[in-house]
């Protein structure tokens, strides 16, 4: 799936509203994890929750929306099997002209036997461009305004406890880019400069021992998947996505949690702007602008801490290194 800086900022800001980290990290697990009960009496099904939004981050300044979260149950009598399903809404516009409406989530049907996530998304959004690889120095530094529809869709059954086997397809449509002719975009002829759509679908193996999709403090999680761009799928661009993502979950004292990611973006073809691997966000290289750093590739190895303060603040540490590559 390629990494959009919308989903890194919806993801960011529907998880500070919930009092949650903005990044699920993990590694694989082999220990299976007991998913924890919820006495009958206590459960509800369904959970509403609507607030306005104030927010601030480097890409955007500060920003204002609303955003909404809904979490669900098929039953409230299957605790054990069945994780909480949840899906989340966004409306933003920052001070800088930027705007995003996304919809994303996870659905968890009878028995986990089968799992949709989805994402569905608009953005204009001016940003910036250094370059492609490690040749991006900060005089390189150029404005751009890009314009898009985003649609990602993985639907995976169970093929035995805790593994499922997907299909993924993803769409985007890149309506409009401006940017300054004859300069940066133009010297590295950058593939995507102009308007263009892609489509894509591949195939995805996963292991899931998470005690909780939403906010995992015990567990595991390994997933690897491709997905093939091509114009039989109706792309403008031929290339083929692959990802690999390890994860682990250790609850340390009480509530403190370790959580520990070692990731994989690779692409081979001709991939365009916005489906180039991003360094920084909300999800890797955490206080590097997202999108300083685009390339074909990228790795990744992330470690956080977490801490519960009070009510549903708390507190997170984080240490990554990262390195990438164009070729």
């Amino acid at each position: 799936m390629s990494i959009l800086l919308d989903k890194r900022l919806v993801l960011l800001l529907i998880s500070l509203l919930m009092g949650m980290c903005s990044t699920l990290l993990a590694q694989s697990d082999s220990i299976p994890v007991p998913r924890e009960a919820i006495p009958n009496q206590l459960l509800r099904t369904r959970n509403t929750l609507i607030l306005p939004l104030v927010a601030r981050s480097i890409e955007t300044d500060w920003s204002i929306g609303v955003a909404g979260s809904f979490t669900f149950r098929f039953s409230h009598t299957d605790t054990l099997t069945t994780r909480t399903s949840n899906t989340q809404a966004l409306a933003l516009y920052s001070l800088r002209k930027q705007f995003i409406a996304a919809v994303n989530g996870t659905t968890y049907f009878p028995g986990e036997r089968i799992i949709l996530n989805h994402q569905l998304s608009y953005s204009y959004f001016p940003d910036k461009f250094w370059g492609v690889g490690k040749e991006a120095p900060n005089k390189n530094e150029e404005a751009y305004t890009f314009r898009q529809y985003y649609v990602y869709l993985h639907f995976q059954r169970k093929v035995k406890e805790r593994v499922f086997a997907g299909l993924v397809y993803e769409y985007q449509r890149l309506l409009s880019i401006d940017y300054q002719p004859g300069k940066l975009f133009d010297e590295l002829a950058v593939p995507g400069r102009y308007p263009y759509h892609i489509s894509g679908a591949g195939l995805s193996l996963t292991y899931d021992s998470r005690n909780n999709a939403f906010a995992p403090d015990q567990g595991g999680f390994l997933q690897v998947y491709f997905n093939h761009f091509a114009p039989l799928f109706g792309s403008n661009f031929r290339y083929t996505n692959y990802v690999i993502d390890f994860r682990r979950f250790i609850r340390i004292y009480r509530q403190q949690v370790m959580a520990i990611q070692a990731y994989g973006f690779f692409n081979s073809g001709d991939v365009p702007l916005r489906s180039l691997a991003s360094f920084g966000g909300s999800n890797s290289m955490r206080g590097f602008y997202d999108g300083r750093f685009r390339s074909k590739n990228q790795i990744v190895a992330q470690v956080e801490y977490r801490i519960p303060l009070f009510w549903r603040l708390g507190a997170v540490g984080f240490f990554g290194l990262a390195t990438w590559a164009t070729g």
